[in-house]
């Protein structure tokens, strides 16, 4: 069993950043994809970034250049750093672990 939590959420003016970190608990050790999805109110659910456990690292186009993600295996993280936001990055993201998910954190974007 992995437990997912989420935080760094918040509200942040456009043009700005937020840094997401998702801390899990469990047995990690087999799984392969961790990423971040997001769904913001009236959207589908979409894939923002995902990194496997080989290292590989994939970004939705509409996140390219202004998002980061990371992981840290030793302390069990994944964090998400977030720059130059914009009102349509608005959403709940969630973190996930191979079949596993957090609860999400609301990221608003507004002025």
């Amino acid at each position: 069993q992995v437990q997912l939590v989420e935080s760094g959420g918040g509200l942040v003016q456009p043009g700005g950043s937020l840094r997401l970190s998702c801390a899990a608990s469990g047995s990690i050790s087999s799984i392969v994809f961790m990423g971040w999805y997001r769904q913001g109110q009236g959207k589908e659910r979409e894939l923002v970034a995902s990194v496997t456990s080989s290292g590989y690292i994939n970004y939705a186009d509409s996140v390219q250049g202004r998002f980061t993600i990371s992981r840290d295996n030793a302390k069990m993280t994944m964090d998400l750093q977030m720059n130059n936001l914009k009102p349509e990055d608005t959403a709940v993201y969630y973190c996930v672990y191979g079949g596993y998910w957090g609860k999400g954190t609301l990221v608003t974007v507004s002025s």
